[in-house]
């Protein structure tokens, strides 16, 4: 893929912007009813799709092709206020830490939010520079009906338990400074990328 082929998403001071990170292997419904759900929870102006060439924390042995995951977010997505982007390639980035940095960067009045499902939250202690990460966005961790209780218990969850905030205040976080974090119930899908990908034999 040519880089110069991937575009930012336009942009303006102040916009409020959802960052949602992952392979997108497959991309499904509950990545887009998650973003929907930021949209209006968190009143963005949009949710950008950053999907990474590979991920550090997995095995990308037989990952397809980016820009066969991008052509298939995109189709899914069919949404305007979210935006698929392989920008990661651009950046020359494989962590979060470095990307968001990057991405601050370069949007340095952009009110961007991490956001992520409760899932990851559990083990979110494993990403490089994790408390980095804090430090530069608010982050939304969205609920997962079967990973919610094992993630407050998780290490990230106990170390940033001050800087948790009530989610009646969910429209305010993107205007907040970092670290501050908020735990948005109401998300009930149980679909992943990894479940998907048993039903359909394909491992990575």
């Amino acid at each position: 893929m040519k880089l110069q082929r991937i575009a930012f998403p336009p942009t303006a001071d102040g916009l409020r912007v959802g960052l949602l990170g992952g392979s997108f292997n497959p991309p499904h419904d509950a990545h887009r009813a998650l973003s929907l759900f930021a949209l209006k929870r968190l009143q963005l102006d949009q949710v950008w799709w950053l999907v990474t060439p590979g991920n550090p924390l997995k095995d990308t042995t037989g990952l397809p092709a980016l820009e066969q995951r991008l052509a298939a977010a995109r189709k899914l997505a069919a949404h305007p206020a979210i935006h698929v982007t392989g920008i990661e390639a651009v950046l020359r980035t494989r962590y979060t830490v470095d990307t968001i940095a990057a991405l601050r960067r370069r949007f340095p009045n952009v009110r961007f939010v991490w956001l992520m499902g409760a899932d990851n939250l559990s083990q979110f202690h494993r990403w490089r520079r994790w408390r980095e990460i804090t430090q530069f966005v608010p982050i939304a961790v969205i609920d997962r009906p079967t990973d919610s209780f094992r993630a407050f218990a998780a290490p990230a969850a106990l170390a940033l338990s001050k800087y948790r905030h009530n989610e009646h205040k969910a429209a305010q976080l993107a205007a907040m400074d970092a670290p501050a974090w908020i735990f948005l119930h109401g998300m009930k899908s149980t679909i992943s990328s990894t479940e998907l990908r048993s039903h359909t034999g394909r491992s990575s």
